[in-house]
């Protein structure tokens, strides 16, 4: 059996960009004494990069502030989670690519203080995002627990991003959310609708107001919402996950009825799929079983 995984979605204004780490590490630190069990703590999209000028200004700063992943913010960040010996995805940062790129790029962190995991943004909010796409599906694993994926905003709602997470084995999709405009709404809808064609635990976690729509959820592999903010505030949404509810799911199927992993039979025809000049091949559609 996996280790049950004690979860808070921190529902959070952004931070100001030129606030340092020490001050989110107390914010982090406060989490903590008040919600001891936690074992992986997740923020929103850019929660340390906050930048609320005209969108000409705005872009600018967040390019003046990039750093590569190398840089001192994602080593302080490191240090923070071996300190208090968590699992910390603390938004996302803005990265500077090997070739002057702008990424936005979103970290995960493990107990050891180690970067465990890092994910370009593949679906920038366009035209208003200034952000180069990242090129990749990042998923990491939980030793004893599972397997988590990396997904942000807009990557909701592009259904290729939380199907190929679920191929490579997560079992929970963390969707990182900066949502200030009027279609959160949707993307509920979205969370709940990857984790039940996917059959994964997702959790979308948005920035609270002023800025920020709020109404964080997290969804389980059926579509349940397990809890939810129902307003903009700042909150902090607790959970336990069992991530091998994941392959109960899977194996009994979705309301005990649809088995969407097991849908191709071993003689079936590949289909041929045009829009991406490429095919759905029965012998690898389903993802790993992780042990």
């Amino acid at each position: 059996m996996p280790d049950p995984l004690p979860i808070a979605a921190v529902q959070a204004a952004p931070r100001a960009i030129d606030d340092p780490v020490q001050d989110f590490g107390s914010e982090v630190e406060e989490l903590l004494r008040t919600f001891p069990d936690t074992r992986i703590a997740v923020y929103p999209e850019l929660h340390l990069y906050s930048a609320d000028d005209t969108p000409q200004s705005r872009n600018q700063r967040l390019r003046d502030s990039a750093e590569p992943l190398t840089g001192a913010r994602t080593r302080l960040l490191a240090e923070l989670a071996g300190d208090l010996g968590i699992w910390l995805v603390p938004g996302s940062i803005c990265e500077r690519g090997e070739d002057g790129q702008l990424f936005n790029t979103a970290l995960a962190f493990s107990p050891r203080g180690e970067l465990a995991a890092s994910y370009r943004k593949i679906f920038p909010w366009r035209p208003y995002e200034p952000y180069d796409p990242g090129d990749r599906f990042v998923v990491f694993d939980l030793p004893g627990t599972g397997r988590a994926g990396l997904s942000i905003c807009y990557d909701a709602w592009f259904p290729e991003v939380s199907r190929h997470l679920a191929w490579l084995g997560a079992e929970v999709i963390l969707n990182l959310v900066k949502t200030t405009t009027c279609d959160r709404a949707q993307e509920i809808v979205l969370a709940r609708a990857n984790a039940i064609t996917n059959q994964v635990f997702v959790v979308s976690v948005n920035c609270a107001g002023p800025l920020g729509s709020g109404r964080s959820l997290i969804v389980d592999p059926e579509g349940t919402v397990r809890v939810e903010a129902v307003d903009a505030s700042p909150t902090v949404l607790t959970d336990v996950l069992d991530l091998g509810h994941v392959q109960r799911v899977r194996r009994y199927g979705t309301a005990g009825l649809n088995r969407v992993w097991d849908q191709f039979r071993a003689d079936d025809p590949p289909l041929e799929l045009p829009l991406y000049q490429g095919r759905i091949d029965p012998a690898r559609w389903k993802p790993p079983v992780n042990g």
